[in-house]
């Protein structure tokens, strides 16, 4: 059996859909009927010419590992609708003994070979260490420029008292999130607007405006006396601060990675998308997160299905408790994995979170799956509790909104023990994907 034999599912075809039109728009096309020359390979790639409006059919193709597309379609989606139809259709139906793909497929996969090795060959080239050193100096001081900036913004804050915080409304907090871009400090430009929409955010906001406030002096004190904190942690605030290594300064894991969970976040302004992916490593058990970005009305690039298992290299960033990865080499097509991921139960998932809070004190949330937990709704809120045990972790909805996905959980749960995955924080724990007993099938939680 060659790795490409093992399909995807239709579910996991129509998650890498940019929005709802085209998940509607792409199952249209998974039938057979508009295709012809279609092939896949064993290296992991599939093609297909799909017949439309014009006289000559779109050429598409996907590249398993990435995944990647290529469409000859005039659309600016990713993926198209052809591609996501063309995926459909080897799910659904597979496309034989596996081919050489034609000189108008060929061409782009040697490309994307071409280009994935690009970066070894830049990473031995010479580096002028002093001119970077000085850019770092350089750097530096305009961001402790600006943490002292922000320091006195606080303290004013503090000072008139949170009261008069909803009339002044978001401008100013806008404005502080500037001068913090001006000072190459992006992370604190984006902790202050998140500070900044706070009043608006209903009962309780002076607490938690307090309490993110705290949490933004931390991080400027800890920048201040960056010379005097151990490393890890020293590297954790400059990867708060908007400093972060790169990749390639970091640990280099290969392993088996498990798609735990995808969603996207919109910034306060708008102005960005957020993709978090979550992984975790089949061999080592490691945890990961991979981030990418997208500009308005655009979805961002990477788009992995929940369930695949994709074997690969993570680069692990300094700081932020080891989390942070970026995906390196990949290689094999990605496939479906074939059991549910082991879990903990509550009390173990409080002890990672706490033990990954000493790493890092402004870290939001950390990734864990919970095994056999039960989910009950309640007056005060719903809760996760342990199938044996006496223990329960509290729910926090997703993005503090839709009840949906609870109720969904709940239908699969039917009263008895399910597996989850999701992000445990200091508001509780927030479900993503969940496992009906038995089936290594996930269902992401909307």
């Amino acid at each position: 059996m060659t790795e490409q034999a093992v399909r995807w599912t239709a579910e996991q075809v129509l998650a890498l859909a940019p929005d709802e039109a085209s998940r509607k728009a792409g199952a249209r096309l998974g039938g057979a009927g508009p295709w012809s020359q279609t092939g896949d390979s064993a290296s992991g790639s599939v093609w297909g010419l799909c017949k439309g409006s014009g006289s000559t059919p779109y050429r598409t193709v996907v590249d398993l590992r990435g995944p990647a597309y290529k469409c000859s379609c005039p659309s600016r989606k990713f993926p198209c609708k052809h591609a996501l139809g063309l995926l459909l259709l080897w799910a659904a139906e597979g496309f034989g003994e596996p081919g050489e793909a034609p000189d108008w497929a060929a061409g782009w996969l040697a490309e994307r070979v071409a280009k994935s090795e690009r970066p070894a060959a830049a990473a031995g080239r010479p580096v002028d260490e002093e001119a970077a050193k000085r850019r770092a100096e350089r750097r530096a001081a305009r961001i402790t420029a600006g943490v002292g900036e922000l320091e006195q913004r606080l303290e004013d804050v503090l000072r008139d008292g949170l009261a008069g915080q909803q009339q002044a409304g978001y401008a100013p907090w806008e404005e502080t999130a500037a001068r913090m871009v001006d000072a190459q400090a992006p992370g604190l430009a984006a902790r202050v607007r998140e500070l900044g929409t706070i009043p608006s955010c209903g009962p309780g906001w002076p607490a938690r405006m307090l309490e993110e406030g705290a949490l933004l002096h931390l991080l400027n004190r800890g920048w201040l006396g960056l010379a005097g904190l151990p490393e890890p942690l020293a590297a954790t605030v400059r990867s708060r601060v908007g400093l972060g290594g790169t990749a390639a300064e970091g640990e280099v894991v290969r392993d088996r990675w498990l798609v735990l969970s995808q969603y996207d976040s919109v910034s306060p302004d708008g102005r960005l998308t957020t993709r978090r992916t979550w992984l975790r490593g089949l061999g080592s058990g490691r945890p990961a997160l991979v981030l990418d970005f997208g500009p308005p009305g655009r979805p961002p690039g990477l788009a992995l299905p929940v369930g695949l298992v994709l074997e690969a290299e993570a680069r692990f960033r300094p700081g932020s408790a080891g989390l942070r990865a970026d995906l390196g080499e990949r290689a094999a097509a990605a496939a479906p994995c074939d059991r549910i991921p082991a879990g903990v139960g509550t009390g173990e998932a409080l002890e990672a979170y706490g033990a990954a809070l000493r790493e890092d004190p402004w870290l939001d949330s950390w990734p864990v799956v919970l095994g056999a937990v039960i989910p009950i709704p309640g007056e005060l809120g719903w809760q996760l509790a342990d199938a044996e045990g006496d223990s329960a972790l509290p729910v926090a909805l997703p993005g503090g909104g839709s009840r949906s996905g609870l109720w969904q959980l709940a239908a699969l749960s039917g009263g008895g023990p399910v597996t989850v995955f999701g992000e445990c924080g200091h508001r509780g724990f927030t479900p993503l994907t969940a496992w009906h007993p038995g089936c290594p099938e996930p269902v992401a939680l909307g």
